[in-house]
């Protein structure tokens, strides 16, 4: 297939960039809502049995899913970072050993993990703080999650994979579709069963398990590059090292959110089940900014690795521009709304009076820096898709790892409880200089090549 031949050619080499940017970040976007709206009704439904030890339970275990997520991160950022530099260089042979590489690589993974997570539940939950109060509820989310995190990573895997050759739309309906059944299952499973944690386990499972399914079969009927054949699986170990040298900074992306959110339960649990309540909700309804955000931010990655792997300086350097602009705006206006309704929008989850005054202080904080948020996912995007794995690794440990950690570290000191809620926006923004810095590094190296 010649370049001019395929329509990739087209949307990312000629099209003006704000339609080439929102044909694939919208359907992007479009999913991660979808995901959003299921991580909102979830948190209602579980919040609805007014128990607070079990959503307390069921908090803790985010970083569980985060996890998850990382792992899969491995193959499907990792592999699509590759793809795309490797279809701006119209390699489409060695891209689809790669894509097949990713996908049965992530279900292997995915089978060991379930294997291990199950081997070591109780030191895991005890890690994530669980106590005798809440150990019941975080034990029966965290089983089922755990048996179903082969089905977890092949969904973020192959929604990944099948974007970078343009099929973000269909990417979405496979996301949405499974996030439906997920949203139908939830308050059966919960109520009428009397399932609990463990339903609402239970039909995330199942609703990934779904949207899989779909993805791998959009995969096999239109996939031009991309490919879920088994035979072509193997590559070498120079295709495997670029996989993983991309994908690992991604996955510690995620391991440190999760490493994040698991420091942060476990300063404010000294505060009582109500802080750790207040902060799961937080956390959900948080997600309203940064999910979106990171849908433009995944959106642009096909393109920005295209034109990074084709070397065309001066529309990678625009498509930059655009993407910041974007994300910045959209932060602004977004979080501005959810700062001036939190209260309103704590309600909606709990009455409880203590629940909703620290969730709307715990909400604000968080959401003042989101703006510095949405700059640090471009400028790690950039380093991702542009193979750039030593920023990319600095960027990954920063935010809610490294900087986060030394934040919340000093201010639990220095100021007590307002210090660890106000150390998440203190790392905002100092990641955001050090991703502004190493970004103007990749300027000079874009321009020699």
């Amino acid at each position: 297939m010649s370049a001019r031949a395929n329509p990739l050619h087209t949307l990312f080499e000629e099209a003006p960039i704000p339609q080439a940017y929102f044909k694939l970040a919208l359907p992007v976007v479009a999913g991660m809502v979808a995901s959003m709206v299921y991580n909102l009704a979830d948190t209602f439904f579980i919040a609805q049995t007014q128990d607070t030890n079990l959503v307390a339970g069921v908090a803790l275990c985010t970083p569980l899913f985060s996890f998850l997520l990382a792992i899969g991160d491995i193959f499907g950022l990792g592999g699509s970072s590759l793809i795309s530099r490797l279809l701006g260089e119209h390699d489409h042979a060695t891209s689809a050993r790669v894509s097949s590489f990713c996908l049965y690589g992530s279900i292997v993974v995915g089978l060991l993990t379930s294997v291990l997570l199950l081997l070591f539940e109780n030191p895991i939950l005890h890690l994530l703080g669980a106590t005798a109060a809440t150990y019941g509820n975080a034990a029966a989310f965290y089983r089922i999650m755990a048996i179903g995190a082969a089905l977890i990573m092949v969904a973020i895997v192959q929604g990944n994979l099948i974007r970078t050759e343009g099929l973000a739309t269909q990417s979405m309906l496979g996301t949405i579709a499974g996030t439906a059944v997920t949203i139908v299952l939830d308050p059966l499973l919960i109520f009428p069963l009397h399932m609990g944690a463990a339903g609402a386990a239970t039909a995330t499972v199942i609703g990934y398990g779904i949207t899989s399914a779909l993805l791998i079969r959009v995969t096999n009927r239109q996939g031009q590059v991309v490919t879920a054949d088994i035979r072509k699986w193997h590559i070498g170990s120079t295709l495997v090292r670029a996989v993983l040298f991309i994908g690992i900074p991604a996955s510690i992306t995620n391991l440190m959110q999760a490493f994040g959110t698991t420091v942060l339960d476990r300063y404010l649990v000294r505060y009582g089940a109500t802080q750790i309540a207040a902060l799961g909700i937080v956390l959900k309804v948080y997600m309203l900014v940064t999910l979106i955000m990171v849908g433009f931010a995944f959106g642009a990655q096909p393109l920005i690795g295209y034109n990074y792997g084709a070397r065309n300086t001066q529309r990678f350097k625009a498509i930059i521009r655009f993407d910041i602009l974007v994300e910045a705006g959209y932060s602004v206006v977004l979080a501005g709304l959810l700062m001036l309704f939190a209260p309103q929008i704590m309600g909606l989850f709990m009455h409880d009076a203590a629940v909703i005054t620290a969730g709307t202080y715990i909400l604000r904080a968080f959401l003042l820096t989101t703006p510095f948020v949405g700059v640090v996912l471009v400028y790690t995007t950039v380093f991702q898709s542009a193979g750039l794995a030593a920023s990319a690794f600095i960027m990954s440990i920063a935010r809610q790892g490294v900087l986060f950690y030394l934040a919340i570290l000093a201010g639990a000191a220095w100021f007590g409880y307002h210090g660890i809620i106000w150390a998440q926006p203190v790392a905002d923004v100092a990641t955001c200089v050090i991703g502004w810095y190493l970004y103007r590094q990749v300027l000079v190296t874009v321009r020699k090549a």
